[in-house]
């Protein structure tokens, strides 16, 4: 008895445990020994139950105050990690500290940030930045460009456009740091990003053609499917893109549109006298000029205009961007039609001709169609390959809908169904069967009574005058016998305490009067 008493405490005392103890979920994964410290300290501080794992990497508390409790360490600014943010700037003593540590905190705060903002990207576990931010040496025209390395952990791998989404976050972040010269490497080694600028240039080409691709099948898909039916057509579209910038300048000159700019005029006149072109010393004489005899002249007059005109001239420059559209080719096949036949069972015919050229001038009209730029437009009519059906998932309606349950909570539940089962189990196997021995060990068999009729009137006597029970043994008769005896007899003592109780006067003189009796030989 002392066995199985010590078993069955200790059973209900683990179902107790079971039962009261809170169910504990995760509050953070991943966190360095800086963070769990810290956080540590704060749970012991708060009187919050806490379990540790994976070496101080996870943190699991109860489900009811996770919430409670990430909002109150982010208040704390918990979890950091590992790195140094602005906080440095926190608790520094500003009168006592050089230029030089001033410059060291900033880089290193800055440094944490960057690697807090990159920690917050999907897919990445942990990041870890480096700036080189060079000074300008003195007399130098030429500043040196600033640089910058991370190194990250991630689950599984990133995607193009994460990569570059690191590098202009990065850069942004940073006074004159361009995202080429940002460099990026997984925990494994391999480089992501080299900093090469026509890597960086041809891979923003490529994901702007992968962008135009895809909304333009779409928009054909959907105009297509609403005419043959959803999941009956299939659209395939590539797109030429040429990526040269180009740049053109002309110059157009308009000659009926002259204007007058200047005007000179010039005009000449000269006049000679004949001396019949002899030269003597007495012509050259000043006394001989009065005497000389009048000759013939020779006159002459010239004019001379010039006028300058400006031709009206427009120069026009051209700048092509990157990224024109050089041709389109779309195929797009669609599936027939399926009509039933006088059997009730689906018939496959193929679709017109008439009704596939409709489909070309749709599908012509979504992309633009030019044939100048040789542009290609094919619609064929196949008969599709017939898809297994998958019967479609259930979604949960009910009380089961409302409720929600996640896996958590329908294990918590089986656990409980588990327990209260094999609480019942060791009640009724174990509990009862002893129950019933020590009750029938304690019971002793009195003088035999008469027992009360039966329900309908009869009475079987046995031997010694007594009323048996049919279908049943002397010894089973005999306990049944000193049970009901014990009843009897424990109902008579309950109903004459009862009635002390209710006369208590009475009861005293009915006392008295039993002790002033003679006794009886």
């Amino acid at each position: 008895m002392v066995a199985v008493t010590t078993a069955l405490i200790g059973f209900f005392g683990f179902v107790i445990m079971r039962v009261t103890t809170p169910q504990m979920t995760t509050l953070f994964t991943d966190l360095a020994p800086e963070d769990s410290s810290l956080i540590i300290k704060d749970l012991e501080r708060q009187a919050i139950p806490f379990d540790i794992r994976n070496e101080g990497a996870v943190i699991m508390v109860p489900k009811d105050k996770v919430t409670r409790l990430r909002m109150k360490l982010a208040e704390s600014n918990l979890p950091k990690g590992g790195s140094v943010g602005y906080e440095i700037f926190d608790k520094s003593d500003a009168l006592g500290t050089t230029s030089f540590v001033q410059n060291i905190n900033h880089l290193r705060a800055l440094e944490g940030e960057l690697a807090r903002t990159i920690r917050a990207i999907d897919r990445i576990q942990a990041a870890r930045v480096h700036l080189v931010l060079p000074e300008r040496p003195l007399f130098s025209r030429e500043a040196p460009e600033p640089s910058a390395s991370i190194v990250v952990r991630v689950r599984g791998s990133l995607e193009p456009q994460q990569i570059r989404a690191i590098r202009h976050v990065v850069a942004s972040a940073v006074n004159g740091l361009k995202p080429q010269r940002v460099s990026i490497v997984d925990e494994a080694g391999r480089l992501l990003a080299d900093g090469a600028g026509k890597e960086a240039d041809m891979a923003a080409g490529d994901e702007r053609r992968t962008a135009f691709e895809k909304q333009m099948r779409n928009e054909v898909e959907a105009i297509v499917s609403s005419v043959v039916g959803q999941g009956r057509a299939r659209v395939q579209l590539t797109a030429d893109f040429d990526y040269n910038k180009v740049t053109q300048t002309s110059d157009k000159f308009d000659p009926e549109g002259r204007v007058l700019r200047s005007s000179q005029t010039r005009e000449e006149s000269s006049a000679s006298a004949g001396d019949g072109g002899q030269v003597t010393v007495n012509n050259e004489l000043p006394g001989n000029q009065a005497n000389a005899t009048a000759a013939a002249r020779d006159q002459s007059k010239k004019s001379e205009e010039t006028n300058n005109y400006e031709i009206s001239r427009t120069t026009k420059t051209e700048v092509t961007e990157a990224g024109r559209v050089n041709r389109i080719s779309v195929a797009v096949l669609v599936d027939g039609a399926y009509t039933k036949n006088d059997k009730g069972e689906m018939v496959y015919q193929d679709r017109s001709k008439e009704q596939l050229d409709r489909i070309a001038t749709l599908v012509r009209s979504a992309i633009g169609f030019d044939q100048k730029r040789g542009d290609q437009v094919e619609v064929v009519n196949l008969r599709f390959a017939e898809a297994p059906s998958v019967p479609p998932v259930a979604e949960p309606t009910g009380l089961l809908g409302m409720l929600q349950f996640t896996k958590d909570d329908v294990m918590y539940v089986i656990e409980l169904g588990v327990m209260m089962l094999l609480g019942l189990v060791v009640l009724f196997l174990v509990v009862r069967p002893l129950v019933k021995r020590i009750l029938a060990a304690d019971v002793v068999p009195g003088p035999a009574e008469p027992l009360p009729a039966l329900t309908d009137g009869t009475q079987e006597e046995g031997a010694n005058g007594q009323a048996l029970i049919p279908g049943t043994s002397g010894a089973a008769q005999l306990i049944d016998v000193a049970q009901v005896q014990g009843q009897v007899h424990a109902q008579a003592v309950h109903r004459v305490g009862e009635l002390a109780e209710r006369n208590p006067n009475e009861t005293a003189s009915i006392v008295r009067q039993w002790l002033s009796e003679p006794a009886e030989s």
